[in-house]
């Protein structure tokens, strides 16, 4: 299976009740969006449950604020024996604005693994490269990957 075809968005308008006084939405509220959008992709793509493991290099690019619409999109950048790592990139749009073009708001990588009926992680099937962007994707999906096992081995 290709990257491509295990892309999945998710979008939404942020509400008053998902932001403060000043009209900025948290980034807890942003970021369980982004979690649900990655466990989504995760389960379509192992055709299983899923559960977040690690969230690394979450970044916060740009403030989103109430009454933008707000889109995640998860791609499966890696997977290994029971576990996926899925990008997440976080656009936002300001639909009634001067400058209503998306812009990357909040980027970030969850590792995700697969669950059996048993309650216990499942073999996850292996991800099938096919662009030069699958494969970059990949290999610093695979590079993230080597440098937490080096530190959990320190």
């Amino acid at each position: 299976m290709s990257c491509r075809e295990k892309t999945i968005s998710i979008s939404e308008i942020m509400m008053p009740n998902q932001a403060n006084v000043a009209g900025n939405v948290h980034g807890g509220v942003i970021m369980h969006m982004m979690d649900t959008t990655a466990w989504t992709a995760a389960i379509k793509y192992a055709r299983s449950q899923a559960v977040t493991a690690r969230v690394d290099e979450l970044q916060f690019h740009r403030p989103v604020y109430v009454g933008n619409l707000v889109t995640c999109t998860a791609t499966i950048a890696y997977v290994g024996n029971t576990t996926m790592e899925v990008k997440v990139t976080t656009e936002v749009e300001d639909l009634l604005g001067d400058d209503p073009e998306p812009k990357v708001a909040l980027t970030g990588f969850f590792t995700m693994v697969a669950m059996g009926k048993d309650g216990r992680p499942s073999k996850v099937e292996p991800l099938t490269l096919v662009t030069e962007d699958e494969l970059k994707l990949h290999e610093e999906a695979e590079a993230r990957r080597a440098y937490y096992k080096a530190r959990l081995n320190k």
